[in-house]
């Protein structure tokens, strides 16, 4: 299965719960990179899923699609936390990004967070708990907005997660309620020079602005509907 650009990992941990008398003793369970053993690496696939992967061994599978609304992903210097809620149940993990040095390792840290940014929001955070330690309250967080769609936006765009309705889409279309689409949306199945192609060939038919203004026209109509 083809996946998008991977990252060398230094070190994953996991929150594990306690159980029973030690119910409140959470716990750091640990993966560190070592010289003899297979690469941690993570790696987002095109059908929108995050992983960690160390040689064959599966890690970590987080679906990203939709999933705004149950997973919450922090950036601080060369970490990323996520905290994943499903049905009252929560999940932290923790990935520190590798790199020949400090700059090197933050640089791979931030170009996960960008990947991650086509999917749900990834916010920085002034200081995560350490790694032997289980996280409690997150600091302050400072939203990093997601980039917009040209320089001449006013408004900053609405993130939305999952699907959206027919209304909105056209409300988005127009430029009367900018949004930033969920990767599900974004990702197009056409090649840039097939799409180049296309757009040349509209515009040399006569006809085409006419049917620019007629699929603005029924745009509109849907939003009275």
């Amino acid at each position: 299965m083809a996946t998008s650009v991977t990252w060398r990992l230094k070190r994953y941990g996991r929150l594990i719960p306690g159980s029973g008398e030690t119910a409140k003793r959470e716990s750091w369970k640990i993966f560190e990179a070592k010289k003899n053993e297979p690469e941690i690496i993570g790696t987002i696939l095109d059908s929108g899923y995050l992983m960690v992967l160390q040689g064959q061994e599966c890690l970590e599978t987080i679906p990203l699609i939709g999933a705004g609304d149950v997973l919450k992903v922090h950036q601080k210097s060369d970490n990323l936390l996520l905290r994943n809620t499903v049905k009252g149940s929560g999940r932290v993990i923790r990935m520190q990004f590798d790199g020949s040095n400090k700059a090197q390792a933050i640089k791979e840290c931030s170009s996960a967070a960008e990947s991650l940014r086509e999917y749900l929001p990834v916010n920085t955070v002034d200081a995560l708990p350490p790694n032997n330690q289980p996280p409690t309250e997150v600091p302050a967080l400072v939203t990093q907005p997601c980039p917009q769609q040209g320089e001449a936006a006013k408004a900053e765009p609405e993130v939305v997660q999952g699907s959206l309705s027919i209304k909105r889409l056209a409300q988005n279309l127009l430029g009367e309620k900018p949004l930033m689409l969920p990767g599900l949306y974004r990702h197009g199945s056409s090649e840039p020079g097939d799409l180049d192609a296309f757009v040349r060939i509209c515009l040399l038919d006569p006809s085409f602005p006419a049917l620019v203004e007629q699929v603005e026209g029924e745009l509109r109509k849907i939003l009275e509907e």
